[in-house]
């Protein structure tokens, strides 16, 4: 009898302490966490996506961590540095956001750094991949979950020359910084290989018709490396097969050339394409094929990287909460938290956080194919746990020059 009074007693302690922890975790308020995409502009289908992602994470758990209700406040950055600027302003200091999440464009990313440091607010990037974020220009405060540029661009290099056998390469993409950092460390790994990147021909995002850039390809190159996002990519594919060089010319590039943001408003243009990125919806693992199935159920199409992305990141966030058992007021211990956070089943597959706040990742070479009445972007080669250092020894390669437009290897 005493053993089973004593059990009881230790029982009702319990109870009564997780009653008094959620008390007091309610009593603390919501999570305020802001989120920057563009909702609105020619990238508005990716910021959606990436709306999408989150909230679907965010509806697994009701909107709770730790006990704590999530306080989610999104804005529409409409892909422009200067508003991303502005929307975090308003968030950090209208809002009181305990964390940012976002945004998309590497080049806001490189705007929102010298406000991050100054608010000392903890942002965490599940797509914004400008390199020098988690390289020369490391803030204590960014936590990337996506990837860096040119990440997926060094092993595809190299693979490209070594398994494709392409010597000559012309390429293509819009003129902005993700679009010469994806570029260059293509041609970095690539002419390190014993290729030749003949032709750089940059597009400004007012572009709505590629035939002038098409035409000034040359005829006599193995393959065209193109890196477009939004609506630039659909409009490019579809341009590059009416331009007559679908047949003649092999396209290849960035992964979100072909992410399934853009697949699904694809036609045959598409086959073929052959891309390297972080994420595909074809992953053969459970853990993927049950986010595809929950993504699908919800939204009536495949994720893409945009939307997994955000929902590693939430998963990702959840994570850190509670290792802080909720207290993200205690922002020091929550930046540490959110540094240590290593995810072995995530959609995309294992990730672990180098020492410059970028995740150790798979990178997929994937190949445009149809399956089931739709497209989708096949794994055929797994480079596995990259860097975003590649083989290079990370001291050595942040003191070798930046990758941008001028880049010359």
């Amino acid at each position: 009898m005493k053993k089973i009074s004593c059990l009881g007693t230790m029982f009702l302690v319990f109870v009564l302490f997780a009653s008094l922890t959620s008390a007091a975790a309610q009593s603390q308020g919501p999570i305020r966490v802001g989120f920057l995409a563009p909702l609105s502009g020619g990238l508005a289908q990716n910021g959606k996506d990436m709306l999408d992602g989150f909230q679907l994470y965010l509806e697994e758990i009701r909107s709770q961590m730790e006990g704590r209700k999530i306080e989610f406040i999104p804005e529409d950055t409409e892909g422009q540095p200067a508003r991303t600027l502005t929307k975090a302003r308003k968030l950090v200091e209208n809002d009181k956001v305990h964390i940012l999440v976002g945004p998309l464009l590497a080049s806001s990313g490189y705007a929102l750094l010298p406000y991050v440091n100054q608010q000392k607010i903890p942002n965490l990037m599940p797509i914004t991949s400008a390199d020098d974020l988690t390289q020369r220009k490391v803030s204590e405060y960014i936590i990337r979950t996506g990837w860096t540029s040119s990440q997926p661009s060094h092993p595809f290099g190299e693979w490209v020359y070594k398994t494709l056998g392409y010597k000559r390469i012309a390429a293509i993409g819009l003129d902005y910084s993700f679009g010469w950092e994806v570029l260059d460390g293509f041609q970095r790994t690539f002419e390190e290989s014993g290729g030749k990147i003949v032709q750089k021909l940059w597009t400004p995002f007012t572009t709505q018709d590629f035939s002038p850039y098409l035409a000034q390809i040359p005829k006599d190159v193995d393959a065209v490396f193109a890196n477009f996002g939004g609506k630039y990519t659909i409009q490019f594919v579809k341009q590059y097969q009416d331009f007559g060089l679908k047949g003649k010319i092999p396209l290849i590039g960035s992964g979100i050339l072909t992410d399934e943001h853009a697949l699904p408003s694809m036609g045959d243009e598409a086959l073929g394409i052959i891309t390297a990125l972080h994420y595909s919806a074809a992953i053969d693992t459970p853990e993927n094929k049950a986010f595809v199935k929950a993504y699908r159920a919800k939204y009536n199409k495949p994720p893409g990287y945009f939307s997994e992305g955000c929902y590693t990141s939430g998963r990702w966030l959840a994570a850190a909460v509670k290792a802080v058992r909720g207290n993200v007021e205690d922002r020091r211990k929550f930046l540490e938290a959110l540094k240590k956070v290593e995810m072995k089943t995530a959609p995309r597959g294992p990730m672990v956080m180098d020492a410059y706040g970028n995740p150790v990742e798979n990178i997929y070479i994937r190949k445009v194919e149809r399956a089931g009445g739709e497209l989708q972007n096949s794994i055929i080669h797994t480079f596995p746990n990259v860097s975003q250092f590649w083989k290079y020894k990370p001291e050595e390669y942040m003191q070798k020059p930046f990758y941008g437009r001028e880049y010359t290897p």
